[in-house]
């Protein structure tokens, strides 16, 4: 870095080099820079403070990253400005993450460090915590020590942490489980991803099969660290061509031991975190090795003889208890107390891993009509006992309420929601309550992935396929991404939960670094709704030919006028909002089109007179109304049809507010409440009711609903988007998971549609590995990477031809930016033609993507262009 020659020399400083990273935009200027400590600030530097520092002049927000003896720069080094707080706002374990982050979306540290840690608020942090007079002491039976905390209201993050005393190691019975795959095949997947592989990592849950035996855990099997994102299973060969190891083990659940902590290391920046393939393989055998020579009968790294593993379980080390006496008693306590998970195939095997301080890693589907927040406050719960903290992400603040209020009613204290809606004081107070140790479980939405949660031991995230958890933000990371990052980084144990499973998750449940968390069918068929769609049988046709071809048929009205007159609640999804957002020509059926502004036309919900241009009015007499343009508000009061001179209009899409107007008329004198915008219902009082809600906004009612109406299938499977039948499915689901058992749902799409089907069935792993399938034979994600850049042809054309690609990275498009997609920042007046190029590459070559495009970034900035460019790593919106 450039110094100044007048800077003063420091005595009696034990460290004196101050390492920093500067909060600066420029991608080049990612990098870690040394300055001098003075001696009045020796006492406050200390890793992970903020730091203000002086470059180029101006006084830069940064972190202090470490303090060194000396420094590489030969020159003279700038003194440390000041240090903004004593608090240790940057661990070590999310300096790590961060950089992995980094790394894996081709961004910059600065830019996921303001998505990490909260702005600082001065004043919270000199009155404490939430409770400062009384701070959670942990239990001594879980052997944790109490934090300690400065008269100023800053944890000495140097004080012991909490702890957890090991379990005596246990053998497994020689019919437990099946080798483990080679250990180079983990050190290539995850060289792909950029990271060295865990010296120890968790087994997952096993495939869920015949067998119901509660399962034992082996303490001394070697683990198979395998890189969560970039492992993907092609048939039985990963896709750096190796063979995949089995990693099932005999229908029996495996929870390996977690990983330790992240220590305090030097930073690497991002472009450096990756070694070559071969050295991280060999490494990766290096460190397999040397955790077997630290195990008693541990097999060595590699191939592994599955008789002798077998041999050496059977009999464990003299002194020890064997796998039944040390599983069997905390087995049946946790049964007694979380019956909830005996309804799923080692849904207690996998409590039990989480209370022996493991870190299994498991696709949860839950069942039709499943508390599902009661659930993971109980993972959260035993996660906790077991002297650990956990992570539970949410969608939005509805569900956010709904799990902390379970997590509160099992925890007490130790449990506090982060969300953007909480305002600066009150998010970083409650950080910091996590920050500091006080707090253990963390509920929130994406941005609590990067919760400094003390031994973390459990990253659970509930409906992982809701696009919330797609950050808008440079660098665009996905929240169920960095959680694996995390989770594979520390050991934690990890939870991908929902009534759905999106392809990604199945791809690595089909890798074997996670499992399968199911019930079995007897018991689906018992919590399940009776489902189906109109004409699904020739007996159904032939009652009702034109069952198919209308908006509601003549069988849901009959089921839900049937469940009005026995007291029941029916449910009515709506894809849109609104009374008529869409309308397009009576004859020749064009989208109707404003003249000025070429936006949609509709009938908005604003005022009842609009709603009188499809609906009779008191006397009988239709009452006029104009459309409306919605995007420039225009009137359009004499419409007529670009293409064929037509004056009549048709409704191309009933909105939730007309579909309401007309079940009112259908069923009179029977309430009919909404749910959806910005009045959204979080539940509704039992009884014979009509509720009418958009995709998301479903309200439960006590007892469930008797019947649900899925309208307008084609509204959600007809989108032009590569996840529109995925994303239906997990809509559909989460609506028909609100019916009662033996209820009706009746879902208005054709039959024949594999999306259907899954819905009918309720057989969402099937539609998941489905849909793997179909993206694989086309080379779409998560089969492959791929980099979305966004900006004019020139800047575009700039970045490529400084980006050394690897040979195997196809070059496609420029095609258009999808339909709602934002366009990247321009520093010009006027908005820029925006296209956008796609990349892609194989899962081995994803690491060496990201590297290239980092680096083609970074001389890019050097040459100070404000064109618009945007690169996002595996966006949600492809297009």
């Amino acid at each position: 870095m450039t110094s100044e020659p007048d800077a003063p020399a420091v005595v009696g400083v034990p460290r004196p080099i101050a390492r920093v990273l500067p909060l600066l935009e420029p991608a080049h200027l990612d990098r870690d820079f040394d300055y001098v400590v003075p001696p009045e600030l020796d006492e406050l530097a200390q890793p992970g403070v903020r730091v203000r520092v002086r470059f180029s002049g101006r006084l830069i927000d940064g972190y202090l990253l470490e303090r060194l003896e000396r420094s590489d720069h030969t020159g003279k080094l700038v003194r440390l400005e000041r240090v903004v707080s004593g608090e240790r706002v940057l661990t070590p374990e999310i300096l790590k993450l961060v950089t992995a982050v980094a790394a894996r979306y081709a961004g910059t540290r600065a830019d996921v460090l303001r998505l990490a840690i909260p702005p600082r608020h001065a004043k919270v942090e000199t009155e404490g915590t939430e409770k400062p007079e009384k701070p959670k002491r942990t239990s001594k039976k879980n052997g944790a020590a109490d934090p300690v905390v400065a008269m100023d209201g800053v944890v000495d993050l140097d004080a012991e942490e909490s702890s957890v005393e090991e379990q005596p190691g246990d053998a497994t019975a020689a019919s437990a489980f099946a080798a483990p795959g080679s250990t180079d095949i983990a050190a290539a997947q995850a060289d792909s991803h950029g990271l060295e592989p865990a010296t120890e990592s968790g087994r997952g849950l096993a495939e869920s099969g015949g067998a119901t035996e509660s399962a034992v855990f082996d303490h001394n099997a070697v683990p198979v660290p395998v890189e969560p994102a970039d492992a993907v299973v092609v048939g039985n060969t990963m896709e750096n061509g190796s063979a995949a190891g089995p990693a099932r083990a005999g229908g029996e659940f495996i929870g390996g031991a977690a990983a330790g902590g992240a220590g305090v290391e030097p930073v690497t920046p991002p472009a450096a975190v990756e070694s070559a393939e071969t050295e991280a393989a060999v490494d990766a055998v290096a460190a397999a090795e040397g955790l077997a020579a630290q195990r008693d009968q541990a097999p060595t790294a590699g191939a592994v003889d599955t008789s002798s593993v077998a041999q050496s379980a059977a009999t464990p080390p003299e002194g020890e208890p064997g796998p039944q006496e040390l599983s069997a008693a905390p087995s049946q306590s946790l049964a007694a107390e979380f019956p909830g998970w005996g309804r799923y195939v080692h849904g207690h095997s996998f409590l039990g891993a989480l209370a022996a301080g493991r870190g299994p890693r498991a696709g949860w589907q839950a069942l039709p009509g499943e508390d599902w927040a009661r659930r993971l406050a109980e993972l959260a719960a035993v996660t906790v006992r077991g002297g650990r903290g956990a992570v539970i992400m949410v969608p939005d603040q509805r569900d956010l309420d709904r799990v902390l209020a379970e997590c509160v009613a099992l925890l007490g204290e130790s449990a506090v929601g982060l969300a953007a809606g909480l305002g600066p004081s009150a998010r970083y107070r409650r950080w910091l309550s996590v920050l500091r140790g006080q707090a253990k479980v963390v509920v929130g939405t994406r941005s609590a992935v990067f919760s400094p949660v003390r031994d973390l031991g459990l990253i659970a995230m509930w409906d992982d396929g809701d696009d919330t958890f797609a950050e808008p933000r440079s660098p665009y990371p996905h929240a169920r991404e960095v959680a694996m990052l995390r989770a594979h980084e520390t050991g934690a144990a990890f939870v991908a939960a929902g009534f759905a499973r999106t392809a990604e998750v199945h791809a690595i449940v089909e890798s074997g670094w996670a499992h399968d968390l199911l019930a079995d069918r007897s018991v689906l068929r018992q919590a399940m709704p009776r489902i189906t769609a109109p004409g699904d049988t020739d007996a159904a046709l032939e009652r009702d030919p034109i069952a198919q071809a209308i908006r509601i048929p003549a069988v849901a009205f009959m089921e839900a006028r049937k469940a009005l007159k026995d007291g029941g609640a029916v449910l009515v999804q709506v894809p849109r909002r609104g009374y008529i957002p869409a309308l397009s020509c009576a004859k020749c059926r064009i989208p109707a089109r404003c003249r000025h502004c070429n936006g949609p036309l509709a009938l908005p919900d604003s005022a009842p007179a609009s709603r009188g241009a499809l609906r009779s009015g008191r006397e009988g007499v239709a009452e006029a109304q104009s459309p409306a343009c919605r995007w420039c508000g225009i009137t359009e009061a004499a419409f007529r049809c670009g293409a064929c001179g037509s004056r009549a209009l048709r409704a191309v899409v009933i909105g939730a507010s007309r579909t309401a107007e007309e079940l009112g008329r259908a069923f009179p004198g029977v309430p009919v409440r909404g749910s959806g915008g910005s009045t959204i219902l979080n539940t509704v009082p039992a009884g014979a009711q009509v509720v009418v809600s958009t995709i998301g906004a479903e309200p439960p009612v006590p007892g469930g609903y008797a019947v649900a109406m899925l309208l307008d299938g084609w509204a959600l499977l007809g989108r032009a988007d590569l996840r529109a039948a995925e994303d239906a499915l997990r809509r559909w689901m989460s609506a028909a998971a609100l019916v009662r058992p033996g209820g009706r749902v009746i879902v208005m799409a054709d039959a024949a549609l594999p999306t259907v089907q899954a819905l009918v069935r309720w057989d969402p792993v099937w539609h998941a590995r489905f849909e793997l399938e179909q993206r694989t034979e086309v080379r779409f994600p998560p089969a492959v990477r791929f980099a979305a850049i966004d900006g004019t042809s020139d800047s575009i054309a700039e970045l490529l031809g400084e980006a050394k690609l690897p040979g195997n990275v196809e070059v496609l498009g420029p095609v258009p930016l999808p339909p709602g997609a934002r366009k990247p920042f321009s520093s010009g007046d006027s908005p820029a033609e925006v296209e956008r190029m796609i990349l892609r590459a194989d899962r081995s070559g994803a690491a060496a993507l990201s590297r290239a495009l980092t680096a083609a970034q970074a001389v890019r900035s050097t040459h100070r262009s404000d064109a618009p460019l945007r690169v996002q790593i595996d966006p949600i919106d492809i297009g």
